[in-house]
């Protein structure tokens, strides 16, 4: 008899011992399980606590493709959901499981909801967050794209670009910082200017080991390395963290021609009309001999 079975059959019996339980995978691997039970349950490895507060409304599923989605509530916790690492964005995407169990017989449990954690918010100690089905990720749409520019994210399978290789990272510790997101460096020689402009920063050790932000300019100050973020990083940044400085790509032809040398891999359209030639009058052109009119 399966889990979902034995769980059936108990409530068959007009008398249940059940509780709901959370499992939730941050995207850097960390696990964390949550019970609305009053006791800890332990299954499939995982130590579900109940001292954080959680709790679930009732899932609404659909036939079609629209988002099967709940809430998840519970109180702001350092010890399990604590408020720095939500405005760090360290949930942001995380998966969650949830089940029915039996707290006398874990054994007996049934899977009620998969997905993806989607908006949170905060308010007054407290948290809430959106949980989405895995239909949310059908919603999106896919298929190439037919632009002048690269669609592909440096270094992914369509680029294949390897970002280990020599001349195109930087790992170095942070010396000055500001705001969390403009980053100086005093010698970092080595790198055209505006090289890492597009780029990505990655924090490698510190409070806010994880983060990564977009790299907005990339400019001499002097001797100076002036490296700004689109957006401050949401932890704090201190001189002596470790940093990854990745070199950037700002989707051009050119660009992925004379500074990556992969040209074979460019996912743009560069020689694509604009909308602007599709629709001239034919009167207006120069030449009416039937031949290419990109000269």
């Amino acid at each position: 008899m399966t889990g979902a079975e034995a769980l059936a059959a108990h409530l068959g019996t007009g008398v249940s011992t059940t509780c709901r339980a959370w499992a939730l995978m941050r995207r850097n691997g960390a696990v964390m399980g949550f019970t609305d039970h009053d006791r800890a349950l332990h299954f499939e490895g995982i130590e579900f606590r109940p001292e954080t507060g959680m709790s679930a409304r009732a899932v609404a599923a659909s036939t079609g493709l629209a988002v099967n989605n709940t809430e998840a509530l519970g109180a702001l916790s350092d010890a399990a959901v604590s408020e720095t690492d939500i405005e760090a964005g360290r949930y942001d995407g995380a998966s969650v499981r949830a089940w029915i169990v039996n707290w006398q017989d874990v054994t007996q449990r049934m899977a009620i909801f998969a997905g993806t954690i989607g908006d949170i918010r905060r308010a007054g100690g407290a948290f809430e967050a959106e949980l989405r089905g895995l239909t949310d990720a059908l919603n999106v749409p896919l298929g190439r794209v037919y632009q002048k520019s690269c669609s592909a994210v440096l270094g992914d399978r369509d680029c294949t670009f390897d970002l280990n290789t020599p001349g195109y990272v930087s790992a170095r510790a942070v010396e000055q910082v500001m705001q969390n997101r403009v980053f100086r460096f005093a010698d970092m020689t080595g790198f055209a200017e505006n090289w890492f402009r597009h780029g990505v920063l990655k924090v490698q050790s510190g409070a806010a080991q994880g983060l990564q932000g977009m790299i907005k300019r990339d400019r001499m100050d002097g001797d100076a390395r002036v490296i700004e973020l689109w957006h401050p990083l949401g932890a704090e940044v201190l001189p002596g963290d470790a940093l990854r400085i990745e070199a950037g790509c700002d989707k051009r032809r050119e660009t992925c021609q004379f500074k990556f040398d992969n040209l074979l891999n460019f996912q743009g359209f560069p020689d694509i009309p604009g909308d602007d030639w599709v629709i001239t009058d034919p009167t207006k052109s120069p030449r009416l001999d039937g031949g290419s009119r990109r000269r």
